[in-house]
């Protein structure tokens, strides 16, 4: 199944040069007057290793259609992400390096979907959008209503998103998996 470059999400497995590789981090860029590209960080499922890689954001990206299971994130040990099979509750871990960029919207109860390949957890497919709680900013300015001022929000998992003015510490916030930048209020 062929997808736009834009499309790519961490976690999702792709073929590409007829190798599958799992992509570990996303990211779109427009320099100036350029044309926007995403320059994606893979992972050869074969030799486990690592690379960088620009496409076009009008590239096709070859999906790999794996077997796909709806699991809930439970919790972490260390570099280990556990998640239990809604279905029979069987529990499947999976590693932090090949979660990639993923583990930074991986909040306890997140329901999602766990790829697996040759009967092997290979990655995960995150939500279009994840609820998040803000741990961490500067206090809100009461008199801020929707303007292009923004601050720095820690979240739950460690993640630091761009948040309007108004946003407190304890809030819950929208995040988009893709970007990872603030849409709303939840």
């Amino acid at each position: 199944m062929s997808i736009p470059a834009t499309q790519m999400r961490p976690g999702m497995i792709i073929k590409h040069n007829n190798v599958l590789h799992s992509v570990f981090a996303v990211e779109h860029r427009t320099p100036g007057n350029l044309r926007a590209f995403i320059q994606a960080k893979l992972r050869n499922l074969t030799s486990n290793a690592m690379f960088e890689h620009r496409f076009r954001s009008g590239d096709a990206i070859d999906r790999v259609i794996v077997d796909e299971i709806a699991m809930e994130y439970l919790y972490n040990d260390g570099d280990d992400y556990y998640f239990m099979d809604t279905q029979n509750y069987e529990q499947t871990n999976l590693k932090r390096d090949t979660l990639g960029d993923a583990v930074e919207f991986l909040i306890p109860n997140l329901n999602i979907s766990v790829s697996f390949y040759d009967g092997k957890a290979v990655g995960i497919e995150l939500p279009g959008v994840v609820e998040m709680t803000v741990i961490e900013t500067e206090p809100g300015i009461k008199s801020a209503t929707a303007s292009s001022v923004s601050k720095p929000a820690k979240t739950e998992t460690g993640l630091v998103v761009q948040v309007p003015a108004f946003i407190n510490e304890g809030e819950k916030i929208r995040v988009d998996t893709a970007e990872g930048a603030y849409m709303s209020r939840a």
